[in-house]
């Protein structure tokens, strides 16, 4: 979502539009109403893939391809800021993903400031990670949107400091032989077991600036980013579908 992962995921190719401006592409109303979410916790089941253990970072790797640089510590992943983002070794398309994320109970900064990362499914759909608890921003750029995209049904943010979970049905875009886009990506999203995303059709990558439009790829890893919050993450598993 923002220049350094823009960089990493080598879409500033993308960002040639009329769009001049970040602005241009935030959507402050309507503003998802608040709602106090349930207790989840959701184990992985027999088939999944396991993508973070809580012990080692063995199944990922770095944008340059070395060894990941994050935290691992009490069977959590944090970020280490400035490491830069982290990505999967094994690459995936249709998959149901489940992903348990915190953001620092010490307050700091605000709207896009606050415990900000990001979750981009196939290193390029970037599924937002911030503290919206009493946080405003624009409504496409909260948690539980599609990063200047798809706005969330509801905010089912929980406080600062407790853990969330989104689980992800995502159906990868389909391309002629030509390019061309035959059928585009699509997400339910459910946070904290609460549907925030409704079978979305998403309209490209994740632009920071202007326009998404779709360029012709396959399988892609599932990637983390490190937007110079400590935001942590843990029970990573996948299951391809």
């Amino acid at each position: 979502m923002r220049t350094l992962l823009l960089s990493a995921c080598t879409l500033l190719t993308l960002a040639a539009t009329a769009q001049s401006k970040p602005e241009d592409t935030e959507v402050w109303d309507p503003v998802p109403k608040v709602i106090n979410p349930g207790t989840l916790i959701l184990t992985a089941p027999s088939d999944a893939i396991i993508l973070f253990n809580g012990k080692n970072l063995n199944s990922w790797t770095s944008e340059d391809g070395g060894p990941a640089k994050w935290e691992v510590k009490n069977e959590i992943l944090t970020v280490t800021p400035k490491a830069g983002i982290i990505k999967t070794k094994q690459q995936f398309e249709d998959f149901q993903l489940h992903i348990e994320w915190r953001t620092p109970a010490e307050v700091k900064g605000d709207g896009q400031g606050r415990g900000n990362s990001g979750i981009f499914l196939q290193e390029l759909y970037e599924l937002q990670v911030l503290d919206n608890y009493n946080n405003k921003t624009y409504s496409n750029g909260q948690a539980g949107s599609f990063y200047k995209q798809k706005i969330p049904l509801v905010n089912a943010c929980k406080k600062p400091g407790e853990w969330q979970t989104y689980d992800v049905i995502w159906t990868a875009p389909r391309f002629n032989d030509d390019g061309s886009l035959r059928s585009p990506a699509r997400a339910t999203v459910l946070q904290n077991g609460v549907l925030v995303q409704n079978n979305v059709e998403l309209d490209g990558p994740t632009l920071y600036i202007g326009k998404p439009s779709y360029s012709k790829h396959g399988a892609r890893s599932i990637l983390l980013q490190d937007h110079g919050n400590p935001v942590s993450f843990r029970n990573i598993w996948i299951r391809p579908l």
